[in-house]
């Protein structure tokens, strides 16, 4: 369960391995997807704004940040450590056998890195999008660049997402084979239908001006609004595994890797299934383009660490639509109620009946463009279906909660978030004034 979303492990050459036909690339996508058995595993992914203590509005010097970054590094730490275009820092757990497993590891990581952080004046901050303007890059590299090409082909949500946005993803087994509360199939069409549930009950990214002005996660508008396909899931009424195959195909390459440190840039509108069909036609228009090489296995599974949808399929589920969390432990919060949500039979069943009642509402358009979606992330639960559904699933993940063996720290987090928010109709985006104010700021 590889859970760092947005680090590929290091490229082979490129051109070092056999061509991929379209039909091996097909059979690639479809068997590396969706892999299944009983649901054992667990992780999650945080991402963190570096914030000065004093100074939250302020925007740190890069030579500040990249120190930060550096004495985070420094740390003998169990999570892997890595930082994002924007600079925000992220841990991302190991697999882990059971949620104590999970949390654990990563509370005592973040209990390291904000002790060193600290020491330097500066705060870990939990919200799901950077205020502070003017939005930099700090990182620099040619998946990066390449990545800032393409998304400035469709406007500015793409570098908002790169250097502004930060999330809780958690990740979980795909699920049985068969048919059942636990089986895959199930597993994937509740993904779609809580997945908005989540987003308004964690949503923490306000906007008070600009396109998104009035929503309650923003983040998410930026997600919806980076390309026409790349963050979307697939039609939700195909087979998953082959619909997933035909989205990861049918999506533009972002990225063609070159040697010697050449551009990344990949050309307009080229699909991946274009790639495979190219048989060395020329890279972009005009003569003198570069032809196309073919395309190898590692292309295709590179190219797949480059799709954004809320719900993503790398053997595992990796749910990636929920906000950074504000305080020390609102992070907890989403791991756990998903964790209970999918991985105990009973909570899962009885969060199936509460997502049945959204399918309507969801349509049989992809999130996060559907109206369900749509609603989640303008007003969090201020929208009673979606409040009825997140009252139902949190009462079944409190009760679940103590029969996967969590602790009574994690019982009375998600306790005091249920209460504070969901019972209430309430997101942390409704504590806005928080905001990089310091408040919370932990």
């Amino acid at each position: 369960m590889p859970l760092d979303s947005s680090a590929p492990p290091a490229p082979q050459t490129p051109g070092a391995s056999p061509a991929l036909s379209e039909t091996a690339a097909e059979d690639l996508v479809h068997g590396i997807c969706f892999k299944t058995g009983p649901p054992r595993t667990l992780g999650a992914e945080l991402e963190w704004l570096v914030l000065d203590a004093e100074r939250p509005g302020e925007i740190l010097p890069p030579n500040r940040l990249t120190a930060a970054h550096d004495a985070a590094r420094a740390l003998t730490l169990q999570s892997r450590l890595s930082i994002e275009p924007g600079g925000q820092l992220e841990l991302s757990s190991a697999p882990a056998p059971s949620l104590s497993g999970c949390v654990d590891g990563l509370q005592a990581d973040l209990t390291a890195v904000r002790a060193a952080l600290r020491a330097r004046g500066l705060v870990l901050c939990g919200t799901g999008r950077d205020a502070r303007r003017p939005l930099r890059r700090l990182l620099h590299s040619p998946r990066y660049d390449a990545m800032e090409i393409y998304f400035d082909r469709t406007g500015p949500a793409g570098r908002a997402m790169m250097r502004s946005s930060a999330s809780v993803q958690v990740c979980v087994d795909a699920g049985h084979e068969e048919p059942g509360p636990l089986g895959y199939g199930r597993r994937w069409r509740l993904a779609h239908l809580l997945g908005a549930v989540f987003v308004a009950a964690f949503a923490n990214s306000p906007a008070h001006e600009g396109p998104y002005a009035g929503w309650r996660c923003s983040r998410q508008g930026i997600w919806r609004d980076i390309d026409s396909r790349r963050a979307l899931a697939p039609p939700p009424d195909t087979e998953p595994r082959a619909g997933w195959t035909r989205h990861a195909l049918d999506t533009e390459v972002m990225c063609l890797r070159a040697p010697d440190g050449g551009s990344w840039a990949a050309p307009r509108g080229l699909t991946f299934r274009d790639w495979l069909r190219t048989d060395g036609a020329a890279a972009g228009a005009g003569a003198g383009s570069p032809l196309l090489r073919p395309p190898t296995a590692e292309d295709l599974e590179y190219h797949l660490t480059t799709l954004f949808p809320p719900v993503r399929p790398r053997g595992h589920l990796e749910f990636r639509m929920i906000d950074a969390q504000p305080g020390d432990d609102g992070w907890l919060v989403p791991v756990a109620v998903i964790h209970a949500l999918f991985d105990d039979p009973e909570a899962a069943e009885s969060a199936y009946r509460a997502a049945k009642a959204l399918a309507d509402t969801h349509g049989s358009g992809p999130a996060p463009r559907n109206p369900l979606w749509q609603s989640a992330a303008r007003h969090g639960l201020a929208d009673p279906e979606l409040r009825t559904a997140a009252v139902a699933c949190f009462r079944a993940a409190a009760e679940a909660l103590p029969r996967l063996g969590a602790s009574q720290h994690v019982q009375d987090t998600v306790d005091a978030f249920n209460e504070r928010y969901v019972l209430r109709g309430r997101c942390p985006a409704d504590d806005g004034h928080r905001q990089l104010t310091g408040t919370g700021a932990h």
